[in-house]
């Protein structure tokens, strides 16, 4: 148990149910932190998917976030091409990421065909070797932030991908909310920070340096546990010369098991 441990997680309240409730049972201390906030590309990101769609003719569609999903169908619903786009998705092979995607895939009447058992780029393109699909075409709806891991991945594979960029990504602009995050934080009474993504490490530390200088920020992070959810997060905190423990399993349970490993160590 982690009785009366503060851990702290950059993620909207909204998105982060899964770990208040781990946190809870645990007898722990949650805070949600809302690092990044998506900036859509407006209504036009319906008809260029279409437009793509119908030009690129993919094979399969793959998606990354249940953010991109919601966002697209949410804006094609708004536009008046709801039946459209989901005809034009059902139309092709669907991948999701993981179980949060295809929950929100099903829910807007779109059946998921694969899911990889390691959800991340990487569990994208095993599944994708494990399928044999050289030559095959496939279209990415996702942020304009993302790094071009995945693409390269499957164009080592043999294909041919096209991403599309609904929306980027900037720093939670409302931080009213990390006030009493910042007093704890400054008190270091703070116990763990889970990270859970690339863009999320540079939202943290783009709303944190108006506060904080460098060494002194540096300097509070290692007095605590921080755990990233996988690589690429734990990569970005290197940058920014953060000690981190990477989670075995690239989820959020996974990444609340690891911090409870370092925090009753």
């Amino acid at each position: 148990m982690l009785d009366g441990k503060i851990i702290a997680i950059t993620r909207s309240e909204d998105d982060a149910s899964e770990f208040i409730e781990l946190a809870n049972q645990n007898n722990a201390t949650p805070i949600a932190l809302p690092t990044i906030e998506l900036v859509s590309k407006g209504e036009k990101i319906v008809d260029e998917f279409l437009e793509a769609i119908q030009n690129y003719d993919p094979d399969y569609s793959v998606f990354m976030s249940s953010k991109a999903v919601k966002l697209l169908f949410d804006t094609a619903r708004k536009v008046g091409k709801l039946e459209k786009l989901q005809l034009a998705v059902a139309n092709t092979n669907v991948m999701s990421v993981g179980p949060k995607t295809t929950v929100a895939l099903e829910q807007e009447g779109i059946k998921v065909n694969h899911q990889p058992t390691t959800f991340s780029s990487v569990g994208v393109g095993e599944e994708f070797t494990q399928l044999n699909v050289v030559g095959k075409k496939v279209i990415v709806p996702r942020s304009g932030a993302s790094t071009p891991f995945l693409k390269e991945l499957l164009d080592k594979i043999g294909i041919d991908v096209m991403e599309i960029h609904l929306y980027d990504v900037c720093s939670f602009r409302d931080t009213t909310q990390w006030n009493g995050f910042r007093e704890l934080f400054s008190q270091n009474k703070i116990d763990g920070v889970i990270f859970t993504s690339a863009s999320s490490v540079r939202g943290f530390f783009d709303i944190m340096s108006k506060d904080y200088d460098e060494n002194s920020l540096l300097e509070h992070l290692a007095k605590l546990s921080v755990v990233s959810i996988g690589p690429f997060t734990s990569d970005e905190l290197k940058k920014f010369k953060v000690k981190n423990t990477v989670a075995e399993v690239h989820t959020v349970a996974g990444a609340f098991d690891a911090i409870k490993n370092t925090l009753t160590a």
